[in-house]
């Protein structure tokens, strides 16, 4: 009798460890059976028609002030056509791999993981026409719908499934301020923009991402917009540009803060170069379920849609930018 209880319970042990043993071989591997809309999320309350998303009054920009910096500056970093991918966040969690639990797209630097340095970024090589050293690198955007075939797309596990979808358009920009006149970031400047634990935080306050559609430029949305067929699904990251002056990152953030009404900044802080990336894809069909990567309690929520900085540039190719937008010109 003993001898039947062990062989049962041995028996039972198998089974439910070579269960556990191919769930977690599926969340790593990302190459198994993808997750739907409905494993994991997101939900269906995460998408939206965009041709149900009022016009976004508010987004248009105010008129600007006497002192205003109107100009502009684009910088060419080409669309991580050399599949630069990884799941490190240099900026936030610094010396730790794999410290992000989801897949990073870069551009600019390339040589950005998780024990890059100053000096091992000033030393590396670019995709940016112009020799700009900066790194640019965001969470990518899939369709668990479809299976992951390539190494990196199945490197982050954690329910980040199915192949990554490249933009067709990677515009990087900085803007002016309309209060007044903007003054160089420093070299190595830190920086962050949106939420990535949006969808656990207690208010939507960290949220910064706008999705939307291109042909539907008046029309924005923190949710994953459903486009026309023939256009194409946009994602806008605007980083914080009012810096203390003092340091180039704070575990708080707190180095770089966002303007305040009319683009005014905060108290004892300055107002430097606005980031603006704006990444474009085709528009997936109607019905079909897409995928921000994210922390797995943060189930794909569109809301947790963020971006990281560090600039490279040299003070003299800074100074140019800065020129350039104080002076109301587009430069590229």
């Amino acid at each position: 009798m003993g001898s039947t209880r062990r062989w049962l319970t041995a028996f039972v042990c198998l089974v439910l460890g070579g269960g556990l043993v191919a769930a977690v071989a599926g969340m790593a591997g990302g190459g198994g059976v993808p997750h739907g809309a409905g494993a994991g999320g997101p939900a269906a309350g995460d998408f939206v028609d965009i041709r149900d998303v009022p016009a976004d009054a508010a987004g248009r920009p105010g008129r600007p002030g006497p002192d205003a910096s109107t100009g502009s500056f684009a910088v060419d970093c080409g669309r991580n056509e050399e599949a630069h991918y990884n799941e490190d966040n240099l900026v936030v969690s610094p010396g730790l791999y794999g410290g992000a639990h989801h897949t990073h797209a870069y551009v600019g630097n390339l040589s950005t993981d998780a024990r890059s340095t100053d000096r091992s970024l000033a030393a590396a090589a670019t995709t940016c026409r112009g020799g700009d050293r900066s790194t640019y690198y965001w969470p990518v955007l899939r369709r668990p719908d479809r299976p992951a075939t390539l190494p990196y797309e199945k490197a982050a596990g954690h329910g980040n499934t199915g192949e990554i979808l490249r933009p067709v358009e990677v515009r990087l920009e900085f803007r002016g301020n309309p209060a007044g006149k903007v003054v160089p970031m420093p070299r190595f400047l830190r920086a962050v923009t949106g939420d990535a634990v949006a969808f656990t935080a207690r208010s939507d306050a960290g949220v910064r991402a706008r999705w939307g559609c291109a042909g539907r430029p008046d029309r924005s949305t923190t949710r994953y917009p459903r486009c026309p067929a023939g256009d194409r699904l946009t994602r806008t990251l605007v980083f914080p540009s009012c810096w203390n002056g003092l340091d180039t990152a704070t575990p708080a953030r707190t180095h770089l803060l966002f303007p305040g009404a009319g683009g005014v900044c905060p108290g004892d802080t300055f107002a430097v170069p606005e980031l603006r990336i704006t990444l474009a894809y085709p528009a997936p069909p109607a019905d079909a379920p897409i995928a921000l990567d994210s922390f797995p309690e943060q189930r794909h929520s569109p809301k947790t849609d963020h971006a990281m900085f560090v600039n490279v540039m040299t003070d003299a190719r800074m100074a140019a930018v800065v020129a350039c937008i104080n002076s109301g010109r587009r430069c590229a």
